[in-house]
């Protein structure tokens, strides 16, 4: 599932391809066919992301909300855009560029109090400014739930994904397993304020890197890591293999239906 910077990134290229300007609104699959027909032609004028939901304001009908799930895909292109697929369940278009929604688990036509109550039911983001992390701290410091847990959970913090949980507690030598309530005021704004930084690089270089400047290939003489997720990191998707720093193994372990990976020697 795309983990907050995806969303935030297509947020960013919705409103440099489309925002301002009338849209014609498709949905070739039928599915958002009733709401489409209300926005076809109307200008876009707002996007907004929150974790990983993606809102698309159209002028005077509300808004979209765009949940893409597991399986859902948002690409784009420029004109004239090829024929659509029986898949697309939204498609965007105007003079220039077409945006094509697959396969997403929400594609709905929502209001304003709506939209609000989809805001008001998550956590901080980190990539939202209106936001010091703060909500978040209130919850964990009290919780008997594992601090891997609740990054994972998104009415506690919206946007984390399985990459960002791994590696923020790495970076901060964090036991996953330890208690929420055992985590320190410190260490939950280190936390906070390093996951504002690493996901806003994930917005600009739309994919993950978590790696310091030391611990990068060309500075340790290592072979770049190959994974199709791209990206540089301690410890995603390499259980087994010899920890960056302590050259200990790479543990996996499932929590909570999701593969969580650490160090036990750095994450002690």
């Amino acid at each position: 599932m795309p983990e907050g910077h995806t969303i935030h990134r297509l947020a960013a290229d919705h409103r440099d391809r489309f925002a301002g300007r009338p849209v014609r609104v498709s949905s070739p699959q039928g599915k958002f066919s009733e709401g489409a027909a209300l926005l076809d032609g109307r200008p876009l004028t707002g996007v907004d992301a929150h974790g990983k939901h993606l809102f698309l304001g159209f002028e005077g009908a509300g808004w979209v909300h765009i949940h893409l799930g597991l399986f859902g895909k948002l690409g784009f292109g420029t004109v004239p855009a090829p024929p659509p697929t029986d898949t697309v369940r939204l498609r965007l278009l105007n003079e220039e560029h077409h945006a094509d929604l697959r396969g997403p688990t929400a594609c709905a036509l929502i209001t304003d109090p709506e939209k609000r109550a989809i805001h008001d039911r998550l956590g901080p983001d980190p990539l939202r400014t209106d936001e010091d992390g703060e909500r978040a701290w209130l919850r964990i410091s009290r919780s008997r739930i594992t601090v891997a847990a609740l990054l994972m959970d998104q009415k506690v913090i919206a946007g984390v994904g399985n990459v960002y949980r791994a590696e923020v507690l790495f970076r901060h030598g964090i036991d996953p397993y330890r208690l929420g309530r055992d985590l320190t005021r410190a260490e939950w704004d280190a936390i906070w304020a390093d996951l504002v930084v690493l996901m806003r690089e994930g917005v600009r270089n739309n994919r993950i890197d978590t790696v310091r400047p030391e611990h990068l290939p060309e500075a340790m003489g290592r072979p770049p890591r190959v994974d199709d997720h791209g990206g540089e990191v301690y410890v995603y998707r390499r259980a087994r293999q010899a920890c960056h720093i302590c050259g200990g193994e790479i543990r996996t372990a499932d929590l909570a239906a999701r593969n969580l990976f650490w160090c036990p020697g750095c994450q002690a």
